[in-house]
Parts: C-alpha cells; structure tokens; sequence
C-alpha cells in the first residue's frame, strides 16, 4: 500500500514537473514572437543565428564530445554559398539557404573524414588546420570577392509570397529558422542515434567493444553538426545582406566555443543564454567605452569560477532544476 501511494505522488510529482516544463516552453516562444515589439528586430535576429549556430557546435562538443576549433568554416562558408546563390544565381531565399546548408554538409563531410581519424587536441588542430586552409580559398576565391566580400544581397521573397525586405518579416523567418534547427537538434539527440553518441561520448572503447562502428558515428554528428552551422551561417548572410572574411576566422570559431561553455555543454538551450549574453555584451558595449574583449572575458572567467557547468548547467544541476526533471548528465 505504502509503495502504491509513493508511486502516485512520485507520477504527480513527475507530471507537475513536465507541466511546469511546458510553461516555461510556452512562455519563451511567447516572448520571442513579442520581442520586436521592444527590441531592435536586427540585434534579435544577429542573436537567434549565433544561437542556432552555437547549438549546432554544441551537438558535436556536447553530445558526441568532440572540439572542433574549425567550425566558422561552416558558418562563414555557408554564407558565401548563400550570398552568391541568391545574388548571382537569382535563387529565392529557401532555395539559397539550401544552397549553404548543402555547401557546409560537403564541407563538413570533407573535413570530417580527415579529422575524425585522431582524437583529442590532435583532432582539434586538424579541424583548425583546416578551416584555415578554407579561410585561405575565401581570402584568394574569385566569387567571394576576397577581403571586400560579397555585398547587396537580396533578401528576396520567401516562396514568392513574403517579402522579407522588412525587418518585421525577416525576423519572423529568422525565427522560424531557428526553432526548425532546434526541432532538428532535439530529435537528433533523443534518437537512437544520439543515444548511441552518448556511450561513444561517455566512453569510446566500451561503445567499439558493443559493435559499434565509432568512426562513422563520428562523421554522422560532424556533418550534421555542419550542416546546422551552415543553416545558422546561411540566415545571417540573409539577415545582414552581405557575407565577409569574418565569419570564417578562427575567431569567430573561438567566440562560439565561448558561447557554448557560458551557456553549458550538453543541454540543448544552454548555448542559447550563452550566445545571447555574448551578442547582447558586444551590441550594447560597442558605442561605449568599455573594450568590449575585455568584458567579456571577465564575464567568462566569472562564469568559470562560479557557474562550473555553465549558467544553464548549473541550474539544471541545482535542486529545483532536478525537481523539474532538468537532469545534467555532464
């Protein structure tokens, strides 16, 4: 009897637990499509595509425990294959985005194939090598117009019918965007296949021993990891009308990087906080007089020192957050 009503309360417990989950779902998709109400539609749809990009970063570091320092290959690369997609090939919105996010996979497949083949640092210093030796093709390529870039992208008309000219619209498809790719994520995670990049996460060798084949699982998550980033990547060149250099320095791989360990490795939304704190610093710092390098690295090194897990981690870690059934399994 005793055992019977300790299984009712733990079920009650469990779905006032998901309800107060679906709340909290609720409320922030409510406050996304409110947001431009308040804030600059612009710096809203700059902050979803760091967003989306750094999720799909932390698809790979997170879930499948590979680092990559090469990443803003894919996103910068993905924004020159949109650009001159729809600039140059006269393609519709849709249509060049499919372009980078296609453009990035190969990329990724490319990349992926050579550096899966070692592991730790050394796989790290591949991916960098070579996102290097991309940012070198970009630099010396005809069509991406070297450091001038390509400029006087068309946001075009989304399936001939939305004008995305204004800020309203494209923001809207921005958003939009965004949740596809976080929808993407989710179900990649909590598919057999995420599953199975978990043991190989948590420990390569045990996963080898089960029959897995690890080197293609590998290459799996980093093509899709790179093809999210290109789908991020492909937005921003929509959103700001021009793709340069700068999304495909190793900067910008080390600014996601920061990103993803602000918001917490390993939950699907921590990167989210993460990209927005960063994006949110450099906007309202850059007409200031605060060195905006500066401030953010004092934030990180803050972050590290007391929030180990990252600020969503840590929540996800604290008692009310396994209370509502946010388990940190890092």
């Amino acid at each position: 009897m005793a055992d019977m009503v300790e299984t009712t309360a733990s079920g009650e417990r469990s779905a006032t637990a998901q309800s107060i989950r679906i709340g909290f779902l609720l409320a922030g998709l409510a406050a996304l499509a409110v947001a431009p109400l308040f804030l600059y539609p612009v710096f809203l749809m700059k902050l979803l595509c760091f967003a989306l990009f750094a999720c799909a970063f932390n698809l790979l570091i997170g879930y499948t425990g590979l680092l990559s320092f090469g990443h803003a290959a894919f996103f910068g690369g993905a924004a020159y294959f949109t650009a001159h997609a729809v600039k140059e090939w006269h393609l519709t919105p849709e249509l060049g985005i499919l372009v980078g996010v296609l453009g990035a996979a190969l990329l990724g497949l490319v990349i992926g194939f050579f550096a899966i083949r070692r592991q730790g640092i050394y796989f790290a210093m591949i991916t960098l090598a070579l996102a290097q030796m991309f940012y070198f093709f970009c630099l010396q390529a005809e069509f991406t117009k070297g450091e001038d870039g390509i400029q006087g992208v068309p946001r075009g008309h989304f399936l001939g019918l939305l004008d995305l000219s204004t800020s309203t619209n494209m923001y809207y498809f921005t958003l939009a965007v965004f949740l596809v790719g976080l929808l993407v994520i989710w179900r990649f995670v909590n598919s057999p296949f995420g599953m199975i990049l978990k043991s190989i996460r948590e420990n390569e060798q045990r996963a080898v021993s089960l029959g897995y084949s690890v080197q293609y699982y590998k290459l799996g998550a980093f093509v899709m990891s790179a093809a999210l980033a290109g789908l991020a990547g492909g937005t921003k060149a929509l959103v700001f009308q021009f793709a340069t250099l700068t999304d495909v320095t190793w900067q910008m791989s080390g600014e996601v990087i920061l990103m993803t360990l602000l918001g917490g490795i390993g939950t699907l939304i921590g990167p989210v906080f993460g990209a927005g704190l960063v994006v949110t610093l450099q906007h309202y710092l850059a007409t200031s007089d605060f060195p905006v390098t500066i401030v953010t690295g004092v934030v990180f090194m803050a972050c590290v020192l007391l929030f180990r897990r990252g600020l969503v981690g840590e929540f996800y870690a604290s008692r009310l957050g396994r209370r509502l059934g946010f388990a940190y399994r890092r």
